[in-house]
């Protein structure tokens, strides 16, 4: 800056100071074109604030491309005058992706481990939680991954005993 405008370096720096800016600093932020914006932030914050009664409300989100790390060696426990010690380097073992439900006043976290990051994987995940909830409205609110809304999924959920999995999605670009 002081290159560019023919200032000195100091005086540069002091007029940053004085008026608290940090260019050196930088954030992004985006914000949704969902047209559905408000409607559908109305609806989860709702299911959030407002639960339907004898409902589960969950929260369901991934994380993918985990990596699965193990060390190259075993630990060596700790002793009398030793700390605890083991190796700095990792054995990679590939990638796993979680997935996960938090039920969203219980606070209680449902997870599953898969190799992969299909709609297979989704609509497994998602018989695991009709397992664990056999009766029931339940009520999932996700974000807008193309996993969450292809057509096997689509298939899936138009099945009489899927029915009763509502699915809400968050607006594009608000997970």
């Amino acid at each position: 800056m002081a290159n560019a405008t023919g200032v000195g370096r100091d005086a540069v720096h002091q007029i940053l100071r004085e008026n608290r800016l940090k260019p050196h600093r930088a954030g992004t932020f985006s914000r949704s074109s969902d047209p559905n914006f408000a409607a559908k932030g109305i609806d989860v914050v709702g299911l959030y604030m407002n639960p339907p009664q004898n409902a589960v409300v969950l929260c369901v989100d991934e994380k993918t491309q985990v990596q699965a790390l193990d060390r190259t060696q075993p630990m060596l426990p700790m002793r009398p005058d030793q700390i605890e010690r083991h190796t700095h380097n990792d054995k990679r073992n590939g990638t796993v992706q979680l997935y996960a439900a938090l039920a969203v006043h219980a606070g209680q976290v449902i997870p599953r481990i898969e190799d992969r990051h299909r709609s297979r994987e989704f609509i497994a995940f998602m018989n695991q939680l009709l397992r664990i909830y056999p009766e029931g409205d339940i009520h999932v609110i996700l974000d807008n991954v193309i996993t969450h809304r292809s057509e096997k999924v689509h298939t899936w959920h138009a099945k009489p005993k899927k029915q009763r999995v509502l699915l809400h999605f968050n607006p594009t670009y608000s997970s």
